[in-house]
């Protein structure tokens, strides 16, 4: 944002200019002078503001206004004026269409006796017209003086359109809400930097209405997916995020301790084995939205904290959750954007269209050059231990598998049949046994969910959790553990059932075009920032204001 300022009031801004001299022979300590150079003007600038807007404060209240206001009501939201007035020809507004809205003030533009400013509210912009013959007096020295970019005020007047047509309020009365005591960005240009947008998002909000508009998205997503399963039967459950016992998927956990029972308990990494116990218990389709986290690494596609959806239908197998999966992520591609075809960084993406490759065949497909390998060497340990450096068949499949395919699985795919090692919760394929009747969906070159035929056979189960304890002893610390009350829960009886879990992150990123999942996660987690040190220029200031009352 940029403000347009009284000179006589705050001071003409002067361009300064700053010559760096030296041989250009990559000294990095002359960098390091002018970076400290730099920050230093940017702390001494930041005090400044803060000493100007605390004392503009005292000059409100000197106005009868408070700083920081109470209860405003209002007849309409910014949004709602442009819906509802947006087209109305100039004969139908007038002082018979009366409004009171409030937002933030985006721009200023004083000009004597009168002057305009836009409110900023919703992700919209609304312009207000203030004439020192239509406020009284406090009103209009405060606009006229006080009022800074960033600010959030409330006011009453009447819809009019300008001589250059523009929707306009004209002002009755002013009230004050919240001063704002830091510089607004650049309302040209938005907040570029991107750590500060990720560590300051509600600054971020503020300046760029696009970033608004992807978390728009993002609830019409969930609430797409939360409705299309509902109207399938599907119940909302909840499940516990600290377990005893982590499990349901391949990750490392974190930890964490509950003093009264002094008992360690993990985050969990995925609810599936507890949504599993629900449907021993009878209840055959169960979803749940959930925050799930894992001790990992951090990337463009990675977050350790994520949301993701979980479902469970009884009765059915893999095939029937593939279909299902087909359903909801076209509606949920429309209902989001419009159309199953979306766009993101530079494909058309067709959601209406998901084509469907056993693991074996994208490998063979998207084998780079020849020749390519065929059934048979893919089925061959001596094979595959040649051309991948996992420890056992399966496990160098699905790296192979991960190497050569998955970034180029652009187009929504789905993949199926996957070796057994990798798969400790599925069912086994009954024609092939070292296979597993689970699927993956893929977009965008990199995967958006995973589903399975749930294994129900608990002496299956018991097998495959010993073979996860042995890789675990052979240092695979995502290796699955043994979890006897998951067992127990199965020899009660689990139904044949499927399970899918889709990462809403990583869909949202595809619906919105966003290059990484810090982009659709409203606070990521980043590295701790030096310490900002505010409170004590604040206690600072507020001390030195203080000394100087009368």
């Amino acid at each position: 944002m940029r403000q347009e300022v009284d000179d006589t009031r705050q001071g003409a801004r002067q361009p300064f200019l700053l010559v760096i001299c030296g041989d250009n022979d990559g000294d990095r300590s002359q960098a390091s002078i002018i970076m400290g150079v730099f920050k230093g003007l940017a702390l001494a600038l930041e005090e400044e503001i803060l000493r100007q807007r605390l004392w503009r404060i005292r000059q409100i209240e000197a106005l009868g206004f408070k700083p920081y206001g109470h209860r405003f009501d209002f007849t309409h939201t910014i949004p709602e004026i442009w819906q509802r007035y947006g087209d109305a020809p100039a004969s139908e507004l007038g002082p018979d269409v009366r409004v009171r809205i409030c937002g933030r003030v985006h721009t200023i533009r004083r000009m004597g006796k009168a002057g305009f400013a836009h409110l900023l509210q919703g992700g919209q912009k609304l312009q207000i017209y203030v004439r020192k013959d239509s406020v009284s007096e406090r009103e209009f020295t405060l606009y006229q003086k006080l009022l800074d970019l960033g600010d959030i005020i409330g006011v009453d007047g009447y819809l009019f359109r300008t001589k250059t047509g523009e929707l306009t309020v004209h002002v009755s009365q002013l009230d004050f809400l919240a001063k704002t005591l830091l510089n607004m960005p650049e309302k040209w240009h938005g907040l570029e930097d991107i750590e500060t947008r990720y560590r300051q998002r509600y600054l971020d909000l503020i300046a760029n209405p696009d970033v608004r508009e992807v978390f728009i998205k993002r609830s019409r997503i969930i609430a797409s997916l939360r409705r299309q399963l509902e109207a399938r039967g599907f119940v909302e459950v909840e499940t516990p995020m600290m377990q005893p016992i982590y499990g349901g998927a391949a990750a490392r956990p974190f930890v964490t301790h509950h003093n009264a029972l002094d008992l360690d308990l993990y985050l969990r990494i995925a609810p599936e084995l507890y949504l599993k116990r629900l449907v021993v218990g009878g209840m055959d389709r169960v979803y749940e939205i959930n925050r799930n986290f894992r001790n990992e690494g951090i990337s463009s596609q990675h977050n350790p904290e994520f949301t993701m959806l979980e479902f469970y239908q009884a009765y059915t197998d893999y095939r029937g959750l593939m279909d299902l999966s087909c359903e909801l992520l076209a509606q949920t591609a429309i209902d989001a954007t419009g159309s199953p075809v979306v766009t993101y960084q530079g494909h058309q993406l067709d959601f209406s269209r998901i084509r469907r490759l056993s693991l074996r065949e994208a490998i063979i497909e998207y084998w780079p050059g020849s020749p390519k390998p065929t059934w048979e060497q893919l089925a061959d340990p001596r094979w595959l231990s040649q051309h991948a450096t996992a420890d056992t068949p399966g496990a160098a499949l699905v790296e192979l598998f991960e190497r050569v395919t998955e970034d180029k699985l652009i187009q929504p795919t789905i993949i199926y049949d996957y070796p057994v090692e990798t798969s400790p919760l599925a069912k086994s394929k009954e024609d092939e046994p070292d296979f597993v009747e689970r699927f993956e969906i893929y977009a965008g070159g990199m995967e958006i969910a995973n589903a399975y035929t749930e294994l129900n056979d608990p002496l299956e189960q018991r097998r495959r959790f010993e073979a996860q304890l042995e890789r675990r002893a052979r240092g695979d610390e995502e290796a699955h553990q043994m979890d006897e009350d998951y067992l127990r829960a199965m020899c009660y009886g689990l139904p044949p059932t499927a399970g899918e879990g889709i990462g809403i992150d990583r869909l949202v990123m595809l619906l919105t075009n966003s290059r990484s999942i810090r982009d659709v996660i409203l606070f990521p987690l980043l590295r701790p920032e030096p310490e900002i040190g505010l409170a004590a220029k604040l206690r600072a200031l507020e001390e030195e204001l203080a000394a100087t009352r009368p």
